[in-house]
C-alpha cells in the first residue's frame, strides 16, 4: 500500500503517538518536546550578541523555567500573553514557555509606537507582556489590566517552583496574530495548535531538512513567516537555528559564516540585492569574464534541470564565498513575488532555491517549490491534504484562490464579520488572484483588492508591473496603484512612484533633474516590455522611504492615503 507524503515525512511520530501525544498531530509543546528526546545535545538556539549557545536539553529546561515563573506570577490556561522585542534566543524561549503552561502567545511588531502595541495589548487582551529593556518603562501599562510586565534580558533568569502545566493541544488555540498587512486594519489571527504543527509537518512533505542543518532568523520573529520557516521547521528536525540582529548585508554576511548556516530563509528584496551586487561584480571585472560566467551558469542550470545533477555549486564555490554561501544548502524564498530571473540564477550558481506562498491566516505556509521538481514562474506545490480552487477565473484561467485544509485559521479573533467575509465551509479567500495547473502547482497574479481596471475594462495587478523593477539597483522601493488619468470620463491608468536607491543618489551627486530623467529612462525600458494595458503613464520620484511591513512589503494603502490624490 503506498503511503501518502505526510506519512513518509513523519513516520518518526509513530514512535511517540500514544507516548508523548495522543491523535493526529502532536500539540505545540509535544513537537519541541519530542526533538529533546531525540537529539538532546544538538544545537538548538545560538545567538552572538548576547553570546548565546543551547543544545536542545539546555533550551527545554530554559522554557521550562520561564513556563514555571509564568505559573507562579498567577497566569493559567487561556490566559494571553505577548512577546515583543528583536529576535533572539529568548524570543522564542518565551514563545514556547508560554504555550507550555497553557497560555496563548500574542507575538507583536516591535516597530509598533507604545501607544500602537497599547491598543493591542488592550483589545487582545492581552495579561503579560516580555518586551527588551529599553522599551519596557515606555510601555504605559496603566488600565491595560497587566499582570506583569518582563525584560527579555531577563528570562533565562526566571524560575518557579514545580508546577502541573495544562498545556493546550489540537483545535485550542495556541497563538493570536495581529497580520501587519499592506492595505486595511490589521486583524487576530487566531490559530490553533492543529494549525500550526500541521503545517509544520505538511510542508516537510515537499522540502527535507537534516538534524546537522543551520537555520538562520533574520527576519521578525513576530511574523508568521520567520517563525514557521525557519523556528519550526527547524526544532521539528532537530536543527539548530542562528538569530541574526541586524537586516544589513555586512551583518548578514559575518553570521551565515560564524554560524556555519546551511539554510537560509529570506524576502526577494534580500535575494534581489544579493544577487545584483554579486554580477555587478563579475561585471566590473569585465566584460568578457561576466559573458563566460553567465555562459556557465546557463549551462549548469541546464545540467541540474535535465539529470538532477548539481554541479554549480563545484564550479561557482569562489563566487558563493562572497555571499557567504559556501556552507549554504537550500534558500528559500516567501512573502512576496520573486523575478524568475533571481530565482533562476541562484539555481545556476548551485544553490537549491525554491519560493513558497502562503499567509497568515493559513498559518502561514501553503505551497512549496520541490527542489527537485520547482518550477521557476509558480510560487510553488499544493500540500497533501490541502485543497484549492480557483473561482471565477478569467478568460486566462486567472480567479480569485481559496484554500481549505488543516493549515487554515479559526478566525479573527472578536471579529466574526471579517471572520465571515473570508472563510466559509472551511474555505479561506486568500484575496490573491492566481490559476493552478493540473499538477497543482500555483501561479501568483495579484491581489484582488488593488487590481487597477484600464480604460479598454483590462485587469492590471500592481504586482505585476512592479516586479521588473526589482532588478534595478538603483531603485530602492516602488509603489504601483491607479490614478484617475481622465477624472470626468473616470478613465484609471497606472501611476508608479520610485524612490531612488541612496548609493544612486550619491552617484548621481544628489542633482534631482538628473536622477528624475534616469528613473524615466528605466520606466520607459520596462514599459517597452510590457503589453500596453499594463504600461506606466505617470511616474513620480519620492525622496523618502515608503512605509513598509515587516516582511519588507510596502503597504500600498498607507502609501495610496498619502499620495494619491496628489
Amino acid at each position: 500500500m503506498k503511503t501518502s507524503p505526510y506519512r513518509d515525512a513523519c513516520r518518526y511520530l509513530d514512535e511517540y503517538r500514544g507516548k508523548v501525544f495522543e491523535g493526529r498531530w502532536p500539540s505545540v509543546s509535544d513537537l519541541f518536546r519530542i526533538s529533546v528526546i531525540r537529539y538532546p545535545d544538538n544545537p538548538c538556539f545560538q545567538a552572538f550578541d548576547p553570546d548565546v549557545k543551547l543544545t536542545y536539553r539546555e533550551a527545554d529546561a530554559a522554557i521550562e523555567r520561564v513556563a514555571r515563573a509564568l505559573c507562579a506570577d498567577g497566569f493559567a490556561k487561556g490566559d494571553r500573553i505577548a512577546v515583543t522585542g528583536h529576535n533572539s534566543a529568548e524570543w522564542v524561549i518565551v514563545y514556547f514557555a508560554v504555550i507550555r503552561m497553557g497560555g496563548i502567545i500574542v507575538p507583536l511588531d516591535p516597530t509598533l509606537k507604545d501607544r500602537e502595541m497599547e491598543s493591542f495589548i488592550s483589545f487582545g487582551g492581552v495579561t503579560g507582556l516580555f518586551v527588551n529593556s529599553e522599551r519596557l518603562a515606555g510601555i504605559d501599562s496603566q488600565g491595560l489590566l497587566l499582570r506583569h510586565k518582563y525584560s527579555l534580558d531577563d528570562v533565562m533568569e526566571m524560575d518557579g517552583p514545580m508546577a502541573e502545566f495544562h498545556s493546550g493541544h489540537g483545535e485550542e488555540t495556541a497563538a493570536i496574530l495581529f497580520t501587519s498587512g499592506t492595505t486595511g486594519v490589521p486583524k487576530g489571527v487566531v490559530l490553533s495548535h492543529d494549525n500550526l504543527v500541521s503545517d509544520c509537518l505538511l510542508t516537510q512533505s515537499t522540502i527535507e531538512f537534516f538534524p546537522s542543518d543551520v537555520f538562520y532568523a533574520i527576519l521578525p520573529l513576530h511574523h508568521a513567516y520567520t517563525m514557521m520557516a525557519v523556528v519550526y521547521m527547524a526544532v521539528s528536525n532537530g536543527c539548530a537555528v542562528v538569530f541574526g540582529r541586524k537586516l544589513a548585508m555586512s551583518h548578514i554576511f559575518r553570521e551565515l559564516k560564524e554560524g556555519h548556516v546551511t539554510i537560509f530563509m529570506a524576502v526577494p528584496m534580500l535575494y534581489n540585492k544579493m544577487i545584483a551586487g554579486l554580477m555587478d561584480g563579475v561585471k566590473k571585472k569585465g566584460k568578457g569574464l561576466y559573458c563566460i560566467v553567465r555562459t556557465v551558469m546557463r549551462l549548469s542550470g541546464a545540467i541540474k534541470r535535465l539529470t538532477g545533477r548539481n554541479v554549480g555549486k563545484r564550479i561557482f564555490g569562489f563566487l558563493l564565498e562572497k555571499l557567504a554561501f559556501e556552507n549554504i544548502r537550500v534558500c528559500i524564498s516567501g512573502g512576496g513575488p520573486l523575478p524568475a530571473s533571481t530565482f533562476r540564477m541562484f539555481n545556476e550558481l548551485g544553490i537549491d532555491f525554491v519560493q513558497g506562498y502562503g499567509l497568515t491566516e493559513a498559518s502561514p505556509v501553503t505551497h512549496l517549490n520541490p527542489i527537485s521538481a520547482f518550477r521557476v514562474e509558480s510560487v510553488g506545490r499544493k500540500f497533501p491534504e490541502e485543497e484549492v480552487r480557483i473561482v471565477d477565473p478569467d478568460s486566462d484561467g486567472n480567479g480569485l484562490i481559496h484554500i481549505k485544509g488543516p493549515m487554515v485559521m479559526k478566525g479573527y479573533y472578536r471579529n466574526p464579520e471579517a471572520t465571515a467575509e473570508v472563510l466559509s465551509d472551511g474555505w479561506l479567500n486568500t484575496g490573491d488572484v492566481g490559476h493552478q495547473d493540473k499538477d497543482g502547482y500555483l501561479y501568483l497574479t495579484g491581489r484582488k483588492k488593488n487590481v487597477i481596471v484600464t480604460e479598454g475594462g483590462k485587469n492590471v495587478f500592481p504586482e505585476e508591473v512592479e516586479d521588473p523593477f526589482q532588478l534595478y539597483g538603483e531603485i530602492a522601493q516602488v509603489c504601483v496603484f491607479g490614478y484617475l488619468a481622465d477624472k470626468e470620463m473616470k478613465r484609471e491608468a497606472i501611476r508608479i512612484l520610485i524612490v531612488p536607491s541612496s548609493e544612486f543618489i550619491s552617484s548621481m551627486g544628489g542633482d534631482r533633474t538628473a536622477i528624475e530623467k534616469h528613473m524615466n529612462d528605466i520606466v520607459t525600458a520596462v514599459n517597452r516590455n510590457a503589453a500596453s494595458h499594463k504600461r506606466i503613464t505617470r511616474v513620480d520620484v519620492v525622496y523618502e522611504a515608503l512605509p513598509m511591513t515587516g516582511t519588507k512589503k510596502v503597504r500600498r494603502g498607507d502609501v495610496i492615503e498619502k499620495y494619491g490624490d496628489e
